[in-house]
């Protein structure tokens, strides 16, 4: 399978850097979203993001320019209709995500494939609601995407080897790393990650220490790079809360039970960075923690 042309729906944090690389690695980039401003700032952000890798000596200035030429822009879905790939990088809800693929369906080219950035719902099931259910597959990115290596790569129970041989194929041309995950809730380090972070919330919960105590002791004593709250509000709670309980209600165990104090986090709505309070209030110079 030839993939030249990429549509990827979504320009929030995951859908503008997933576009950033795709354009950086060659590839022809159409990113969708409902929201014009969205798309405007998420170019925006991509512009500023390709400067601070010219300033770094990763790119330079004509292979930027170059990429900046590659990316397109359509509030208008069924556009993504010609592409070869398309990469759903929408909100983490499963409503959201089926509905997507239920309005692209009917305009794609017979070969495009569908895929889903979703870090924890299940693959065969998304795949069942669209007509091409071989040609569909979890292409799970990390979070900042531009830096970040690791591409996870989950089959749904019909997925062809043709698409996931064209998929690992991309993520080569990408100059990252795959790893295969079975269709099992949030694969593997969602499985891994999540759980740690809904432990260190149920730590702060019950006491045990302060945001600032909790990720103190995972920096030094485990030599994490970030505390697993200012992590939780770099992921987003809102995230963090949907995928505990894609796991809790998918694998049935009481040790995946969300701790209510993000679930209060959540309904208050401090999702972290992106509503400037979660575990830290971001709205001064320096984050200040909430508890």
């Amino acid at each position: 399978m030839t993939i030249e042309q990429v549509g990827v729906v979504g320009a929030g944090q995951m859908g503008n850097g997933i576009a950033h690389v795709f354009a950086l690695a060659g590839y022809n980039v159409l990113l969708n979203d409902i929201s014009q401003e969205a798309l405007q700032s998420a170019v925006a952000l991509i512009d500023k993001n390709m400067d601070r890798q010219v300033a770094k000596n990763l790119i330079t200035d004509t292979e930027k320019a170059e990429a900046m030429r590659r990316i397109a822009t359509t509030g208008t879905l069924t556009d993504l209709g010609q592409t070869d790939l398309i990469i759903e990088a929408a909100t983490e809800r499963e409503t959201i995500k089926t509905a997507i693929f239920e309005d692209l369906v009917p305009h794609l080219k017979p070969d495009t494939i569908l895929t889903s950035n979703t870090s924890s719902i299940s693959i065969t099931r998304l795949a069942s609601r669209t007509d091409r259910p071989e040609k569909f597959m979890g292409f799970h990115f990390m979070n900042p995407v531009p830096i970040m290596q690791l591409v996870e790569l989950i089959r749904g129970i019909a997925t062809d080897e043709a698409t996931f041989r064209a998929c690992h194929g991309v993520v080569e041309n990408l100059g990252k790393t795959s790893a295969t995950a079975e269709d099992f809730p949030a694969f593997i380090v969602n499985r891994i990650l999540m759980p740690m972070i809904n432990e260190a919330i149920y730590t702060l919960y019950e006491g045990v220490g302060s945001v600032e105590s909790i990720d103190t002791s995972l920096k030094l004593g485990a030599n994490h790079p970030m505390g697993p709250l200012a992590l939780a509000d770099f992921i987003g709670l809102d995230t963090c809360l949907a995928i505990m309980n894609v796991l809790h209600d998918g694998l049935a165990d009481t040790k995946y039970r969300p701790c209510p104090l993000l679930t209060k986090y959540v309904e208050a709505g401090w999702l972290g960075r992106k509503s400037q309070r979660g575990f830290y209030d971001y709205r001064g110079e320096v984050p200040v923690p909430t508890r």
